[in-house]
C-alpha cells in the first residue's frame, strides 16, 4: 500500500502537487467563415490579453474534431489568482472594447478544462518551428493509482524512439476526470505520421502500449497548427 501512494503521487493534484500552478485549456468554437477573422483580430489584441496572465500557446485546429476550433493554454499561479485575471479582464476597457465585444459574436461555444502537469514530465520547448498533436486519453475510473504506471511507460516508450518530442503531459482536475493529455511537437504532419509507423513495429512500444491500454476508456487526437502569436511554435 505504502509503495502504491507512492506511484500515485506521479499523478497527483491538491495538497501533494508541488506548488499551486494549474494550466486552463480553452477551445473556442467559431462560426464558419469567422476563423480568419478571429485569429486577426487577437493578434492585433494580445497583448491586451497578456498583460493579465501567460499565455503558454494557441493553435488552430487541423484535423481531429469540429473544423473552425482554436485551442489555447494559459498558466495560472493558483486559483486566487485566476480570479484576480478575471476581475482585472472585466474591468479593462480596452480589452472589452477593442476584442472582446466584438468578437463574442464570432464564437459559437467555448470549452474550459483545469489541468496539472504530471510531477514527472518536464517542461520541453520545441527545437525549431513545427506542428503539434495533442493526444486526449480517457482513462477508467479509479483514480491514477490504477493506470499511472502503465500509462507513464507506454508514453516513455515513444519518447524514447525520438521521432516526436514530448512538450508536456497535464492531469484534469476540473473537467472529465481521469483525463490525460499529452502535448507533442514534430517537424511536420508527414514526419508524425513515419514515426509513428516506426513505433508500430517497436516490440517495446507495443508492448508498453498492449499494458496501458487494457486502462484506457477513449482517445482523440488532434494535429494543432501554431498561430503567428503563439508562445510555442
Amino acid at each position: 500500500m505504502q509503495r502504491g501512494a507512492k506511484v500515485c503521487s506521479s499523478f497527483a493534484t491538491g495538497p501533494r502537487q508541488w506548488d499551486g500552478t494549474f494550466y486552463e485549456f480553452r477551445t473556442y468554437y467559431l462560426k464558419p467563415s469567422k476563423m480568419d477573422e478571429f485569429l486577426e483580430n487577437f493578434k492585433k489584441n494580445i497583448h491586451l490579453r497578456t498583460a493579465h496572465s501567460e499565455l503558454v500557446g494557441y493553435w488552430s485546429v487541423e484535423f481531429g474534431g469540429r473544423m473552425n476550433k482554436v485551442f489555447h493554454i494559459w498558466k495560472c499561479d493558483n486559483y486566487t489568482h485566476q480570479t484576480e485575471v478575471r476581475k482585472a479582464l472585466a474591468k479593462d476597457k480596452e480589452w472589452q472594447e477593442q476584442f472582446l465585444i466584438l468578437n463574442l459574436a464570432l464564437i459559437d461555444k467555448q470549452e474550459s478544462e483545469i489541468t496539472y502537469l504530471v510531477l514527472w514530465c518536464k517542461l520541453e520547448k520545441p527545437p525549431k518551428e513545427g506542428v503539434y498533436e495533442l493526444v486526449t486519453f480517457q482513462m477508467k475510473p479509479g483514480e491514477p493509482a490504477l493506470w499511472c504506471v502503465a500509462f507513464k511507460r507506454a508514453v516513455m516508450a515513444h519518447v524514447n524512439l525520438g521521432y516526436s518530442k514530448l512538450i508536456r503531459v497535464f492531469h484534469t482536475e476540473y473537467g472529465a476526470l481521469n483525463r490525460v493529455h499529452a502535448l507533442w511537437w514534430n517537424e511536420n504532419a508527414d514526419s508524425r505520421a513515419a514515426g509513428r509507423h516506426q513505433s508500430h513495429e517497436d516490440p517495446r512500444v507495443v508492448a508498453a502500449v498492449q499494458e496501458s491500454v487494457n486502462y484506457l476508456v477513449s482517445q482523440q487526437n488532434m494535429l494543432l497548427i501554431p498561430t503567428s502569436f503563439s508562445p510555442l511554435k
